[in-house]
C-alpha cells in the first residue's frame, strides 16, 4: 500500500511539474510580440490573364500574359514576344514566366525583357495533332486531327490580338514541347514567316508514321531554329536529329539552326533546360 502511494505520489508530482512546464512555455510564448509594427498584406501579382471568344475555334480560349517590369502603356518601348503553347497555369506559364524574368536580369541579360504569352490548352490533343492514317493513334487519342484550326487560330486571331493589345516589337518566338512540339514543327513548314524564332523541345514526330518528316517542305523564310531533346527513347530522339538534318540544307548560317542533345534530360524535365539554352540566342 506504502510503495502504491509513493507510487501516485510521485506520478503526480511529475505530471504536475510537466504540467508546469508547458503552462510557462505557452505564457512565455504568448508573451512574446506576434509581429512588430503593423502588416501590410498585398497580393502577389505575377501576370494578367485575357480571355477571348475565338471565332476560328467557336469557343473561349485563355491567354496567360507576363509583361516585363518596367512595361509601362505611356512610354515608347516595344518588347519582343515569346508564344508558349501549353500556357495554362497548371502547365507551363509560370516557371517559363519566371524563367524569362530571370534571363532579363540587367545583371545578367541572357535574354531581353519580353512579353510572354501562355496560350492555354483546351484539348491540346485536338488542337496540336493533325489527321492520322494510324488506326491506333486514332483509337488511344479520338478528339485529335485539328491543327489546321488551332493553326488559323494562332495566326488570324492570338497574334493579331496581341500585336494590337499590347506594346510588341517585330521579334517573336514560339516554343512547343512534345504535342507541342510537333504543332510549332508544322508552323514552322507552313508559316516560318509568323515567328523569328522557333523553339522545338522533343517533339512528337512519330506522330502518323513520322508522315510530317516527309513532307516536301520549302523554307522561303529561314528563321532561328532551336531543336531539343533529352534522353526519351529511341523513338522520341531519332525523330527531333531527323528534324535537323532536314532543316539543314536551308541554312548556310549553321548559327541560326541548332540542335541540342540534353543526356541528363528526360521528357519531363527537358523544357526548362531547353529554354534556359534556347533562349539567350
Amino acid at each position: 500500500m506504502m510503495l502504491r502511494r509513493i507510487f501516485l505520489l510521485n506520478h503526480f508530482r511529475g505530471t504536475a511539474v510537466l504540467t508546469c512546464l508547458l503552462f510557462l512555455t505557452l505564457t512565455g510564448l504568448q508573451a512574446q510580440p506576434a509581429v512588430i509594427g503593423p502588416v501590410r498584406t498585398e497580393p502577389f501579382v505575377l501576370g494578367i490573364t485575357d480571355i477571348i471568344r475565338s471565332t476560328v475555334m467557336n469557343e473561349e480560349r485563355t491567354l496567360n500574359i507576363y509583361l516585363p517590369p518596367g512595361y509601362n502603356e505611356q512610354d515608347s518601348v516595344r518588347y519582343p514576344v515569346i508564344y508558349l503553347l501549353d500556357g495554362s497555369v497548371d502547365e507551363d506559364f509560370i516557371h517559363m514566366a519566371g524563367l524569362v524574368y530571370f534571363l532579363g536580369f540587367p545583371w545578367l541579360n541572357l535574354c531581353p525583357p519580353s512579353i510572354v504569352v501562355g496560350i492555354a490548352n483546351v484539348d491540346r490533343k485536338r488542337d496540336y495533332t493533325f489527321p492520322t492514317t494510324v488506326e491506333k493513334d486514332k483509337k488511344d487519342f479520338p478528339t485529335t486531327g485539328g491543327s489546321a484550326a488551332f493553326i488559323r487560330y494562332l495566326g488570324e486571331e492570338v497574334i493579331p490580338y496581341i500585336r494590337s493589345r499590347y506594346k510588341t516589337n517585330n521579334t517573336s518566338t514560339l516554343i512547343g514541347q512534345s504535342f507541342g512540339g510537333l504543332l510549332a514543327t508544322e508552323v514552322l513548314f507552313t508559316h516560318p514567316d509568323w515567328f523569328s524564332k522557333y523553339l522545338i523541345v522533343s517533339p512528337s514526330l512519330w506522330w502518323d508514321n513520322q508522315s510530317l518528316l516527309n513532307r516536301t517542305v520549302t523554307l522561303t523564310t529561314q528563321p532561328d531554329v532551336r531543336i531539343a531533346v533529352g534522353k526519351e527513347g529511341r523513338v522520341m530522339e531519332r525523330g527531333a536529329k531527323a528534324l535537323y538534318r532536314k532543316l539543314r540544307p536551308f541554312y548556310a548560317d549553321k548559327r541560326r539552326l541548332r540542335f541540342h542533345f540534353f543526356k541528363k534530360e528526360n521528357h519531363g524535365s527537358i523544357l526548362l533546360h531547353a529554354a534556359y539554352e534556347g533562349l539567350q540566342d
